[in-house]
């Protein structure tokens, strides 16, 4: 297990180093990194083969293999080391995560073939821009799979600030636009942000555990459940409340959480295969998998468990209302991410981790068919993003079409596609925490219900403004429309199959079998999914609930604005000018931060400049020094006049006083 693991994250790392590094042809680069991240898919799949697979049908055990490769440090009585935890939630972790980021890999090929248009000016900027972006998607990989399979939290930290890192590098990736720059810049600070929480968090964890190895701080979780500290004077709080909290700042930075949201849509500025990376399998799922892991301390506070059910909430229904109004195809798809993000931090909160990491895998499949399908459709369109300037792209993309029509019915939950499962299943967890009175989930079950019309309307309303209707595009782009090449529309179809079918097939293991064993900790009185009646019986229980109906009513209501009436969205949009604005300016939060933050960065650093570095250091220091010395020596001048008898009268003035000096003493 030890070497197998080691090949699954050295592969893609050796690809990164071999693309990134050494002066390699575009056909090399490509062929060792997809290579690299293939070879991890297929020991991916061994590995959860051996672990949940054999000899545990029909369900798992979670069984866990842990490997400790060396210990980095070793202060007093604390040890950290580098290590990996296999079990079942790190298999099907490295699954999705390698199986996704393959796909995109294959697909960028023809996604990046022409990427040197994309480069202005002579200064060679551009000059092998293909084998870098092939580099940075497989260090993303890598960086993805060390977090995932760490076995303690100084490892977790790394991949944390590794994955950060590299999509600081994606996001700008064409840094000659100012755009991309502002917007790698956002992602970096922002998640600095949830990183300080972050990092509070694992230092309360080793001050208190004194350990950083996850077996020995979930074993000693009861232990510590009662103790208080203090935050502020005179304020109790409780210890396992204050650490999950903290790290659940973290996970609101990476995984884009209210209000630290912002930086993802803007996060389409990179090209679109690093899009479907990190909105699909990587990055923005490392917060949810994080408290998935961390469920020993999060069953432990109530508190916390609100405190995420909230947050869950307001992003899954405040972020889908934004998607509503976007022109640009990639910006729908982005802020439907934010809706679902929330949506698993829902789960989260209602203690069901299960229905968490099930959508979350669910999830990884059908968008990134949807983002790798709307890249199929900037190709075809010469790079327009603009929905208002397409329509009626169906004959022209075939198989875009309908692999994107199986993406928007997986995402909307369409009975027998996969987000129809997990999403069910969230719903229903969030339905049995409102009964069972936790606080925030009233609010939560009706935000993620209200949730569902939204999203299937936005999805919708991409879909038929993008492949039905009338054709917006100019002549020259409709005379050049065709279905982009294989490399393009193979990864399509193959994420087209898991968003049909893996959630019949793993809904029975993962939300009713004991498919996480010991990997996901659930008390028994958060206890949700106990009673199994068959993939037929789930679905007829969903078919009497008002999701599907939602659903169904946002894809008619789709239809009849952007298909039969389309002159009423415009109405509409007139008639609440307000409401518009206000989604067209994000709710203002932007236009807050660069006003009070970087504004506020601005002005104290212009104070400082001002006060601190011009009056204070230039002024009284250095040219204060200066003038200190001019003024002496001003005053010292005055003595060298250059005539003999003041300087012999001087002289005797001087020994005079040494005599009376030595005389008097």
């Amino acid at each position: 297990m030890e070497s197998i693991a080691l090949i699954i994250v050295l592969a893609p790392l050796a690809g990164a180093i071999l693309a990134g590094l050494f002066s390699v042809s575009r056909k090399v680069a490509h062929r060792i990194t997809i290579t690299g991240v293939g070879l991890s898919f297929i020991l991916s799949l061994v590995v959860f083969k051996q672990v949940v697979l054999d000899g545990l049908l029909p369900f798992a055990d979670g069984t866990a293999k842990e490997v400790t490769l060396y210990t980095w440090l070793s202060s007093g009585n604390s040890i950290f080391e580098i290590g990996f935890l296999i079990d079942s939630l790190t298999a099907i972790m490295m699954v999705t995560v390698t199986f996704v980021s393959w796909m995109v890999h294959i697909y960028t090929i023809g996604y990046m073939a022409d990427d040197e248009h994309n480069w202005s000016g002579p200064g060679g900027a551009g000059k092998n821009s293909y084998q870098r972006f092939f580099s940075y998607i497989s260090l993303f990989t890598f960086s993805m799979l060390m977090l995932v399979m760490a076995n303690n939290f100084l490892q977790l930290f790394f991949g944390w600030e590794a994955v950060g890192l590299v999509s600081y590098l994606l996001i700008g990736f064409w840094f000659q636009r100012e755009t991309a720059v502002y917007a790698n810049l956002k992602a970096f600070l922002v998640n600095r942000v949830g990183d300080f929480g972050f990092l509070l968090g694992i230092a309360a964890v080793l001050m208190y555990f004194n350990s950083l190895n996850y077996a020995d701080v979930f074993a000693n979780a009861n232990n510590l459940a009662g103790i208080s500290i203090q935050v502020f004077p005179g304020v109790e709080w409780s210890l396992m409340t204050v650490i999950c909290i903290l790290l659940f700042i973290g996970a609101m930075g990476k995984s884009a959480q209210f209000p630290l949201h912002v930086w993802l849509p803007d996060s389409m500025e990179g090209p679109t295969p690093i899009s479907a990376l990190i909105h699909a399998a990587t990055m923005v799922t490392a917060g949810i998998f994080m408290v998935a892991r961390m469920s020993p301390l999060y069953e432990l506070s109530t508190t916390a468990l609100s405190f995420v059910l909230v947050i869950g909430a307001i992003t899954a229904l405040f972020m889908g209302f934004l998607g509503l109004v976007q022109n640009d195809i990639k910006r729908v798809v982005a802020y439907s991410t934010l809706s679902q993000l929330g949506y698993m931090t829902v789960a989260l909160g209602a203690s069901a981790y299960n229905a968490a990491i099930f959508h979350l895998m669910t999830h990884a499949f059908f968008k990134a068919l949807l983002f790798l399908g709307a890249g199929s459709v900037i190709i075809a369109m010469h790079h327009e993003q603009d929905m208002r300037k397409m329509g009626g792209l169906k004959k022209y993309l075939p198989i875009t079409y309908w692999t994107a029509l199986i993406g928007s019915l997986a995402l909307i939950g369409f009975p027998g596609f996969s987000g129809f499962f997990s999403k069910d299943a969230i719903i229903e967890a969030v339905h049995f925490a409102y009964e069972a009175d936790r606080p925030g989930a009233m609010f939560a079950y009706y935000s993620v219900v209200i949730g569902v019309f939204i999203t299937a309307l936005y999805s919708f309303r991409m879909f038929f403004l993008t492949f039905h209707g009338q054709e917006r595009m100019d002549e020259h782009t409709r005379s050049h429309l065709h279905e982009p090449p294989k490399v393009v529309t193979l990864p399509l179809i193959l994420l087209a199959i898991p968003s049909v079918l893996v959630g019949v097939i793993a809904l029975q293991a993962l939300l009713y079998g004991n498919f996480f064993g010991d990997a996901i900790y659930i008390a028994k009185e958060h206890q949700v999914f106990t009673d199994y009646h068959g993939i037929l019986g789930f679905v007829l229980h969903g078919l009497m609930q008002p999701p599907v109906y939602l659903a169904a009513a946002g894809v008619f209501t789709a239809y009849m604005l952007y298909m039969k009436w389309t002159d009423i969205p415009a109405r509409i949009q007139h008639r609440f000018s307000m409401l518009h604005r206000i989604l067209m300016d994000k709710y203002g939060f932007d236009r807050f931060n660069d006003w009070f933050f970087a504004g506020g960065a601005r002005q104290t650093g212009n104070l400082f400049s001002s006060i601190g570095d011009k009056t204070i250091i230039d002024g009284f220091f250095v040219n204060g020094s200066a003038h200190l010395v001019n003024r002496i020596s001003g005053i010292l001048r005055q003595l060298q006049t250059g005539l003999l008898y003041q300087y012999a009268f001087a002289m005797i003035i001087g020994l005079l006083l040494l005599l009376g000096w030595f005389v008097h003493f």
